[in-house]
């Protein structure tokens, strides 16, 4: 379906946000995440014609804000001829048919519309399958309260997606098709699987790039390794996992991942159906936390992402603090640590400080060495084959030569076999 772009129309929406006593940091909406809610509004491709902010102790069962807050918020659509409301909380099928029954157009939730930009934004099938799963998960629960929502097809912010005829078939029909994607996505694990194996096999660390969305992950990527991803100023650019060799060092080459942005509020069931993608920060060595040091709701969005990380990453990962657009900000402004470094990804400055780094951190327990052994041990070099990295073998007439990189448990197994260290 075409984007809002390709079509030169615009949707101009009126955003709104409760604020409840009772809701927890992650539900509750502020000015911050209004701010936020536009941003993502406008990747979209839509345009903020207002913002409403409704305090109140809890929400209302029927229309989430109040009818006489709604009856506001419907003057201010009527006022400024807007075609739609965007709510920065997730909202009920039953909030979402009431409010539209009060305001006259259509009500999304902030779920909705983050669903919406990764719909335009998913290009491989993979990347598709996750987001079809997701909008489905989305829809299931919500088919009977989806009202306008549901019967406007063609071409605006929310209509992406599945389509009216799939979703107005029964629950046992979606439940299926979700099977289904479910089981394409799990053949699409099991082939990460057998990469992930091939990589631990050669020993070759997993560096994870992660971070809230917008802090210059992908410009990261392409500055160490030229992988030429394109790299916008706009929220979820990019979706589809990359990755790359990297040379860190002449002891230590990586594979550098690339992951999808980390966002507030950032839906389960979009976790949930990224996880053939996300799961790589299960097995990463390191994870990359990249920051936008210019943020100005930078200590909440680490936050974020430290929340994510803890829920995502297996328990010890290391994590290395990389300050982007370090040149943004003064010298003061950035922490300093053993595991933190401030780089301007788009310049490249701090690059090289940013390899050490990575290899201080990885590589201060891995050991390039050459060891002779004795062909009485040639099964040691099937172990050096499956658990370390092994750049060369020469049989000779005093033994087997292995130029070799490995970890200290096989370094203390070959500690009197090796004639050189590199």
């Amino acid at each position: 379906m075409e984007s809002n772009f390709e079509q030169n129309i615009q949707e101009r929406a009126v955003l709104v946000g409760l604020n409840a006593d009772c809701f927890r940091k992650e539900q509750t909406a502020t000015d911050e995440t209004l701010e936020e809610l536009e941003a993502l509004l406008e990747t979209a491709g839509g345009f903020c014609t207002g913002k409403v902010l409704q305090n109140r102790h809890t929400p209302d069962s029927h229309s989430f804000i109040g009818e006489g807050k709604a009856i506001e918020v419907k003057m201010l659509v009527e006022a400024t001829a807007s075609t739609m409301v965007v709510f920065d909380n997730e909202l009920s099928p039953g909030n979402i048919r009431a409010l539209e029954e009060i305001i006259g157009v259509t009500v999304l939730d902030r779920s909705a519309l983050i669903l919406d930009i990764f719909a335009q934004r998913a290009k491989t099938k993979e990347g598709r399958l996750q987001v079809e799963l997701a909008q489905y998960q989305y829809l299931l629960p919500r088919l009977s309260g989806m009202g306008k929502s549901l019967s406007r097809q063609g071409g605006g912010i929310g209509t992406r997606g599945p389509g009216e005829t799939k979703l107005e078939s029964d629950r046992r029909h979606i439940r299926e098709r979700i099977a289904r994607l479910q089981h394409e996505l799990e053949q699409v694990r099991q082939v990460r699987s057998v990469q992930r194996e091939r990589r631990m096999k050669n020993s070759v660390p997993v560096v994870a790039i992660v971070g809230y969305t917008n802090a210059g992950k992908s410009t990261l990527l392409n500055q160490l390794t030229g992988a030429g991803i394109p790299a916008n100023n706009r929220l979820f650019d990019t979706l589809d996992t990359t990755s790359r060799q990297l040379t860190v060092s002449d002891n230590l080459d990586v594979v550098l991942t690339d992951t999808v942005g980390f966002i507030a509020k950032l839906p389960h069931h979009l976790v949930d159906a990224f996880r053939a993608t996300l799961e790589e920060l299960e097995y990463a060595d390191l994870l990359l936390h990249v920051i936008d040091s210019a943020d100005e709701n930078r200590e909440e969005h680490i936050e974020v992402v430290d929340r994510l990380i803890s829920q995502l990453a297996k328990p010890g990962t290391k994590v290395l603090r990389c300050y982007n657009k370090a040149d943004l900000v003064e010298k003061t402004d950035i922490p300093i640590g053993e595991d933190v470094v401030a780089v301007s990804a788009a310049n490249g400055a701090g690059m090289p400080e940013l390899l050490q780094a990575i290899e201080r951190t990885l590589g201060h327990s891995r050991h390039h060495v050459i060891v002779t052994l004795p062909y009485s041990m040639g099964g040691m070099v099937e172990t050096l084959h499956s658990g370390a990295q092994v750049l060369n073998v020469e049989y000779t007439a005093e033994g087997i030569v292995v130029d070799t990189i490995v970890d200290p448990i096989l370094y203390g197994k070959i500690r009197e076999y090796i004639t050189k260290e590199c």
